[in-house]
């Protein structure tokens, strides 16, 4: 009989640990009997056809209180699925998620998934988890190590996030239409609009690039009005030469546009972006922020993209206030577009590396641990 395992998450709109959940269902629902749990099916990113996804129609709600009973009524739900099911291994995504899977105790495994590094500072959820959890997977090494350390906790492991190259690239053959002339040096960066991702420091150090060399342009693909940063960029001069997409079921063809990708957050967990910019060989920079970057860029003593230092994380959009790092920032990317060697040099190591990530370790990986499950 197939094991039966359940993925836990909060929604399916566009996100890092969302994608990474549907990409687990694909994998594993051919070796396994897999359903999705989600609390909210609003602005589903993801093609979920033919995957077994139930909706609790429990999103999100103001307040503390109701936020506590949501939890509640979350896990209950959660609970009387697994025994209805016979769930073997309940599998969850995302501080919501683990939180409701380590409420739902039944027979069934609790799998919780640590898939940034700002999950790291919440030490109440994550004693829970180290008390209450079967395993703690972690999407870097690093986050392993402090959770061993801090919790002396034994149950955590790393799985990176899986990624379908060929499946990329054929989604990035759709047709779009951008802006400029696809043949300008285009720089790109992909995130939803939110402080973490550094985006002032990459138009204020993108307005320095576009001083020297003028058919440069920026496009920073992801969910946000990004209101503050188009008046930025209107305030450098480079109104014009900066286009926020928004929010694209399909961002692979704007990605592969890109002569450069270019990453300024300053915390991540696994940034997924800057592997799927790899595998179309896009020469990629990268703030070295505490998790992510140095795994992903960093094997031996061997180096796959430009690690600069970790951006700060203290936001300015004074548009006279340029930082240091800032203009490090911007030489790097002056050398990339300019330098022919040095270009084909990170090149090629961008689409080696990412090789390095498929789906197949992914699913080896976890596959393992679920049959070593029917051995304990």
């Amino acid at each position: 009989m197939k094991k039966k395992i359940m993925l836990i998450v909060p929604m399916l709109h566009q996100g890092g640990f969302e994608r990474v959940c549907v990409a687990t269902a694909r994998l594993l629902e051919p070796h396994f009997d897999v359903c999705i749990v989600m609390f909210d099916s609003r602005d589903i990113a993801y093609d979920i056809k033919g995957l077994d996804v139930t909706d609790l129609h429990m999103g999100v709600r103001p307040g503390k209180l109701a936020k506590v009973f949501n939890v509640i009524k979350r896990s209950m739900a959660v609970r009387k699925l697994k025994k209805e099911r016979g769930i073997d291994i309940a599998y969850s995504f995302g501080p919501s998620a683990n939180m409701v899977n380590v409420f739902s105790k039944t027979e069934a495994k609790i799998w919780v998934g640590i898939r940034s590094y700002m999950d790291m500072d919440n030490h109440f959820l994550l004693r829970l988890f180290a008390g209450r959890a079967d395993k703690i997977l972690c999407c870097t090494k690093r986050i392993e190590e402090e959770i061993g350390e801090r919790y002396r906790c034994s149950k955590a492991v790393t799985l990176y996030n899986p990624l379908d190259g060929e499946a990329l690239k054929k989604s990035a053959e759709e047709a779009i239409r951008l802006p400029w002339d696809e043949k300008e040096n285009i720089i790109v960066s992909m995130g939803r609009e939110d402080d973490v991702k550094g985006f002032w420091h990459l138009i204020k150090s993108f307005s320095l690039v576009r001083a020297d060399i003028p058919d440069a342009k920026l496009m920073i693909i992801g969910d946000g009005e990004f209101e503050e940063y188009k008046v930025l960029a209107k305030q450098l001069g480079i109104g014009d030469d900066v286009y926020f997409t928004g929010l694209k079921k399909n961002p692979f063809p704007y990605l592969k546009a890109a002569k450069l990708y270019v990453l300024t957050s300053y915390r991540e967990g696994f940034p997924n972006a800057l592997i799927e910019a790899m595998s179309f060989g896009i020469p990629v920079i990268a703030a070295d922020c505490p998790t992510g970057p140095d795994e992903i860029l960093r094997k031996g003593d061997s180096l796959y993209g430009v690690l600069i230092p970790n951006m700060s994380p203290e936001k300015n959009l004074d548009a006279a206030a340029i930082s240091e790092e800032e203009k490090g920032l911007a030489d790097e990317m002056k050398r990339m577009i300019t330098d022919r060697a040095y270009y084909e040099k990170y090149g090629r190591a961008s689409a080696k590396r990412a090789q390095d990530f498929n789906n197949e370790s992914y699913a080896e990986r976890l596959m393992g641990w679920i049959v070593d499950c029917a051995d304990e």
